[in-house]
């Protein structure tokens, strides 16, 4: 792992919860119970997000907030900016703090910049953000357009924070009104993103949707096949008879949000091309020898996000970011998450995900190309270019994937975040990290 990276993975893990899935308690005293197996993805939210054991609910505070910007240009260099980190992170006693807070004003400027760059400014302003946190980069998008946009659009543009927790939204409505003209334009509706009651009526008119630091957490699930060739299956989690033991229990796949992710991902043998056919068959031959088991993580917590987001807001244009790498993760499988937890100021990994129960972080790397599959998928666009004859194709999307200094460097100001050596933590430390931008473009006939 590189040092510069490793020392911001802190720095990376979000404290802003964009939606909860809380099922029944299955934690007691720490101990999965309950009679039925769960699905994976249940399992991942109920340690992260019950109520009354998740790892989230546990922490006194799981955003920090810096009571001012971070002046990098009176540091010397990358050692008295570690140094500048270390102090914050003891004087606050949080686990994390999240980027648009560690180098705000600028992180959060450089997502309003490409918004306005990019949006259609002859409607009115509409931006969503998914799990708003401490109200931060609210707050500072709000200022750049106060201070950057033509006043109408200003004036007349609409905030919603989709924020599933009280205590961050009355955090966020706090830092919002720090300016008293934000407040017309901002509100905070306190509900699960993915829930698509929540979102009322389909709205055609376009609007854009943040997700900052949302992906690394949502809930995913995981198939196993036990050698190259087999088919995947479901895995469940269930009790081992007669202990409160956790343990794994296979299915054949029957789950739909399990079913779609692996269609989308391509992982079904049955629907594959000849040579692809031919190079199973191979592989067939392979396993009988040198049997080797086969584990994928799946982002269904992504894909219930997106299909909703679809569906309530079919014009809107998507700002995300997040982790693409995760580095040291001993957990098996494609995709696997870095299952975490902090003691007397020590952080240790797991190697095994079903550790986790409400005290380890769980956070995802995000596979963007496979973003991008599903934000087309979602959006229907994949399914009118499957079936070019059956309909004329009347949308797509136009998708773009920056790693973060790429992004800074287009949108931001790098020169405000550097200290007086050169050294400039937001393009130096995060290049595993990326931005994803996707907006639609209508067909013109």
């Amino acid at each position: 792992m590189a040092p510069a990276f490793s020392a911001h993975i802190p720095a990376l893990r979000r404290g802003a919860l964009c939606a909860r899935w809380v099922p029944a308690a299955l934690f007691s005293s720490g101990i999965l119970v309950g009679e039925k197996p769960i699905l994976v993805r249940d399992f991942v939210s109920s340690a992260l997000y019950d109520p009354n054991h998740g790892y989230f609910s546990k922490r006194a505070g799981p955003v920090g907030v810096l009571d001012a910007s971070i002046r990098f240009n009176q540091l010397e260099g990358r050692s008295a900016y570690m140094q500048h980190l270390d102090k914050l992170y003891k004087k606050h006693d949080i686990a994390w703090f999240t980027p648009v807070e560690l180098f705000k004003p600028w992180y959060a400027y450089a997502i309003a910049a490409s918004i306005l760059r990019t949006a259609n400014l002859s409607v009115p302003l509409k931006i969503y953000e998914i799990g708003g946190g401490s109200g931060t980069c609210a707050k500072c998008i709000l200022d750049y357009m106060m201070l950057n946009a033509p006043p109408k659009v200003y004036n007349d543009m609409k905030y919603i924070s989709v924020e599933i927790s009280s205590s961050l939204a009355e955090k966020q409505l706090e830092t919002v009104g720090e300016v008293q003209s934000h407040l017309s334009k901002f509100t905070v509706e306190r509900r699960d993103a993915t829930n698509r009651s929540g979102w009322g009526r389909r709205d055609p008119r376009p609007c854009w949707v943040l997700m900052l630091e949302v992906l690394d957490n949502l809930p995913h699930d995981l198939v196993y096949s036990p050698d190259q060739v087999s088919p995947w299956m479901e895995v469940w989690i269930g009790k081992i008879n007669g202990s409160s033991q956790a343990t794994e229990v296979y299915k054949p796949l029957q789950d739909p949000l399990i079913s779609r992710c692996v269609e989308i991902i391509g992982m079904n043998e049955e629907k594959a091309s000849v040579s692809e056919k031919l190079a199973f068959a191979a592989k067939g031959v392979l396993s009988k020898v040198f049997p080797k088991p086969r584990r994928a993580w799946l982002p269904t917590g992504c894909l219930k996000l997106m299909d909703t987001l679809h569906q309530a807001l079919p014009s809107m244009s998507l700002i995300a970011s997040d982790f693409s790498y995760l580095p040291d993760v001993s957990i098996p499988g494609d995709r696997a998450p870095l299952v975490s937890s902090k003691k007397d100021g020590k952080t240790s990994d797991h190697h095994n995900y079903l550790d986790a129960q409400g005290d380890a972080d769980i956070f995802f790397p995000t596979d963007f190309q496979l973003l991008e599959q599903i934000d087309h998928h979602c959006a229907g666009f994949s399914k009118e270019q499957k079936n070019p004859g059956a309909f004329k194709p009347v949308k797509k999307r136009r998708t773009i994937i920056l790693d973060s200094a790429a992004f800074m460097e287009e949108f931001g100001l790098p020169l405000k975040t550097r200290t007086k050596d050169g050294y400039n933590p937001l393009l130096d430390d995060f290049k595993n990290t990326r931005f994803y931008l996707s907006v639609p473009t209508h067909n013109s006939k």
